[in-house]
């Protein structure tokens, strides 16, 4: 299937590994000018050369930052046509535990790097009739005993999305939510559980994923880089769901 994206300009944050590795690098394959975000110059770099892209390095849950990054990228290509909001991390305390500032860490990492960087590139996402993907977790659609700040601020951000599609909607901005389940790759929170516990996590598989098994970047990435793509083109406002069967919804 053509997907049409051919020489289009695509943002993604937090791509110098995982998730974001992955639909950079899908995105690559499909023909698109892709230009990586992160916080680790090393790593950033690293990816870059791997995929044969540019970066430009920042905190995008700050609004100066997102906004430099978004004035780079139009002066170095003039225009942004698909914008992937990947930064976010599930890793917090217990629930019950979480102080204010845990709160705050949070909603920054999970919720406010994505509409930080919304905001930094809607006029020029309005300019090309752009597409945003947000990516979430099922930990935002149903209690599964993750951290709690973390599924509320994941949450929160289907909320916005689905919000914002009304928003953007009459400017011809699509913006859809991908939910993943449980996915592995090198550095992950699983691959760490793996390590430190390998009878519960394939337990935890077999009794609550009907698929049996992991998510592998490049399925995330597969879908990811269809909703960016024409071929969704009457998609705004979903959460699409890409777990394995594990959540019943």
């Amino acid at each position: 299937m053509d997907l049409d994206l051919k020489g289009k300009v695509a943002l993604v944050t937090g791509s110098s590994r995982g998730i974001g590795f992955a639909i950079a690098k899908g995105l690559v394959d499909e023909g698109c000018t892709v230009v990586l975000n992160g916080l680790q110059q090393d790593s950033l770099l690293a990816s870059a050369v791997k995929l044969g892209v540019t970066y430009l390095q920042g905190d995008v849950s700050r609004s100066a930052d997102s906004l430099a990054i978004i004035d780079k990228l139009v002066s170095n290509f003039g225009r942004l046509d698909i914008l992937v909001a990947n930064v976010g991390s599930g890793a917090s305390v217990k629930g019950g535990m979480e102080t204010r500032d845990e709160w705050i860490r949070m909603l920054e990492l999970n919720l406010l790097s994505t509409t930080s960087i919304v905001d930094a590139a809607r006029p020029v996402l309005v300019a090309s009739k752009g597409v945003i993907l947000c990516i979430s977790s099922i930990c935002g659609v149903a209690s599964l005993g993750a951290p709690i700040a973390y599924s509320a601020a994941k949450a929160a951000l289907n909320s916005y999305v689905k919000g914002m599609s009304s928003v953007l909607g009459p400017e011809g901005v699509r913006i859809n939510g991908l939910a993943p389940g449980n996915v592995l790759f090198p550095g992950s929170t699983w691959e760490r559980k793996l390590q430190e516990d390998k009878d519960f996590v394939e337990a935890m598989l077999k009794t609550q994923v009907p698929l049996g098994r992991f998510a592998r970047p490049g399925e995330i990435s597969d879908i990811a880089v269809f909703l960016c793509s024409k071929r969704a083109e009457f998609m705004t406002g979903s959460i699409v769901i890409a777990d394995g069967g594990q959540v019943q919804v």
